[in-house]
């Protein structure tokens, strides 16, 4: 099973999230902040961290590079409300290895997990 950990801190965002992953069969991780996300992404081996980059304690343009410092092999998928030019380049450059615009296009989101966990999504379920 697929194990995946969902950084972000606006509950809406991450009650709908981790439903709709669990439904198809994902193993979610929560993480309400950058420093708790780090702290779970380099302690409960997860497949895939998606990543909010405006969180509290820690932003996620930092907490990326911690991930990637402790796990470079952990693939990281941004999720992100900044939708301006360069922002994408900015959450690559950070360590993210892809990058997704809130608001969330869940379908759109699993070819991108798939894309960096290839078959998660066979082996999830979905």
């Amino acid at each position: 099973m697929t194990r995946i950990l969902l950084v972000e801190d606006h509950e809406e965002i991450w009650d709908f999230l981790s439903r709709r992953l669990k439904r198809r069969g994902f193993d979610v991780i929560l993480a309400h902040d950058g420093q708790h996300g780090v702290d779970r992404a380099l302690g409960d081996a997860p497949d895939i961290v998606l990543l909010d980059m405006n969180l509290p304690v820690m932003d996620g343009w930092t907490a990326a590079g911690a991930i990637k410092a402790g796990n470079a092999d952990l693939p990281i998928i941004a999720l992100t409300a900044h939708a301006m030019s360069g922002d994408k380049e900015k959450t690559l450059a950070a360590g993210c290895d892809d990058y997704h615009p809130k608001p969330v296009d869940f379908s759109r989101l699993l070819t991108q997990i798939d894309a960096l966990v290839p078959g998660a999504s066979v082996v999830a379920g979905a």
